[in-house]
This record gives C-alpha cells, structure tokens and sequence, in this order.
C-alpha cells in the first residue's frame, strides 16, 4: 500500500487528487496540507463524507506524524520549490505539478534527489493528450523551420507562460536551433505583442481569461501551409490518469524524471 500525502488539498486540482488517492487499491490517503480548513476532515471537504485525515498547514509536521511514501503538491508558484526540498531531505517521494519552477530550481532538486537517491517526479502537465501533443509537436519541428506556441489558461493562473508550454518549446528545441527562419526584422509597437522569445526562438502567446482551463495550440508554418496541433482540458478530472501514473512510478522506480512523456 502506497501512503500518499496531498499538498495544497483544498484547492480545485487538489481536491481531484485526493478523490483519485482514496479511488485506488493500493493508495492510502494519510494526509492533507493546505493553509484553509485546517483541523477540518479533507473527507468531509471533497467527499462529504470523514476519512479521518484532517488537513494541517505545516508540511514538515505532517510528514513526520504520517511518515509518506509519496507526496502530490498542486499549490502556488512561490511555495513548491521550497517544498519539494522539505519532501526529498524527509525521504518522501514529490510527484510535482505545480508549474513555475525555474531551470536552475530543477537542477538543483534533481541533484539532492540524486544525492539522496530518492525518485521524484515533476510534470508540466499529466494530460495524457497533452503530453501527447508535446511529443507530437516535437517530431513535426523536424519538418518545419517556424513555429509560435499559443497557451490558454484561467485568469487564476499565476505564471506565465505554462510549464506545459515551456516544456514544449524545451523538447522542440532539442530538434534545432531556432523556429524563426526567414523572419524580418521585427518593431513592436505595443510591448509584448510578439509575446515571449524562448527555446530556439519560439515565440510563446499566454492568454488568460475566464471560461478556460487549459489548452495549447502549436502553430507550424512553412510555404503554402499551416499544421497547428491543439489539446484542451475540458475537467481537472482528465489530470488525475497522469497522476495516478506518477504516483505508482516513483514508489516502484528510483530516479529523477522531468516531464510525464519520460514514463509513459
């Protein structure tokens, strides 16, 4: 049996997450974090129903009552990396999808979860289409020498661009070295309008609005023609196969994966 711990449980992926943990045969829910509801039955919450897990607010604390094998973070930008460091030094296994982590903030959890041999697990998105449509999007940039990456989240989405995004832009870079071929020497008469220059010149649009939850279309184009690949998350429901995924690798394999595409 799997012990998982949910951080950020309360929130609209976490509270996905925990009814997917407690759905599985060989997961148990020990544990819940998040700064609301404290001392309240994450049960109660999310399945109306008590589970005897109560959600507390200081991770380190939970870890040492509960002793984890896994940990699942869907929380804030500002907290994760900090985070996932407490989860690795306390032997705790992180699956991470929370987006924001920077390169150098990667590395360095990649190299304590070397360091301390403790598997862990950080995936931009854990859509299986999603992922899906980066690998995808990776073998046509063998065939096209221009692209641009559109992202279209809510308007409570804190960072910009996505991870999902910037993951695509990472595994299209791997097959050359820039997307902007034959371009003019561009002005931009409202700052930003070409949005943000990233991996081998892709260029990355961020939309945020209302009504959406999270879609991506990869624009290619060369002479007389325009292939776009798109994926669009309709529920957070449709994350949790991913997750699910996640979990079971990192308690049955050692290692530090990046990105859901490396286990599937």
């Amino acid at each position: 049996m799997i012990k998982v711990l949910v951080i950020g449980a309360c929130g609209k992926m976490g509270r996905e997450v925990v009814k997917a943990v407690v759905k599985q045969d060989n997961m148990q829910l020990v544990g819940a974090v998040d700064v609301v509801n404290e001392g309240l039955d994450i049960g109660s919450i999310v399945l109306n129903k008590e589970l005897n897990v109560k959600i507390q607010s200081d991770l380190q604390s939970v870890i040492n009552e509960v002793k984890p094998d896994v940990a699942i973070d869907f929380t804030q930008p500002s907290v994760i990396f900090n985070n996932a460091k407490i989860l690795l030094n306390s032997n705790v296994r992180p699956v991470i999808g929370t987006t924001g982590l920077s390169d150098a903030q990667i590395s360095e959890l990649k190299k304590i979860s070397e360091e301390k041999n403790i598997s862990a697990l950080i995936a931009p998105n854990f859509t299986i289409g999603a992922v899906l449509m980066m690998m995808f999007a990776k073998k046509a940039a063998q065939y096209f020498d221009n692209a641009e990456i559109i992202e279209l989240h809510h308007n409570q989405k804190k960072d910009a661009p996505s991870g999902t995004a910037v993951k695509t832009a990472q595994l299209m870079s791997e097959v050359k070295d820039s997307f902007t071929v034959n371009n003019c020497a561009e002005t931009e008469l409202v700052k930003g309008s070409r949005g943000g220059s990233s991996y081998s010149d892709i260029h990355i649009h961020s939309i945020r609005m209302p009504g959406y939850i999270a879609s991506q279309e990869v624009l290619f184009g060369s002479a007389g023609q325009i292939m776009t690949i798109r994926h669009d998350s309709m529920d957070r429901e449709c994350y949790m196969s991913g997750v699910v995924l996640a979990v079971n690798h990192v308690f049955n394999n050692s290692g530090f994966v990046y990105g859901l595409d490396n286990i599937l």
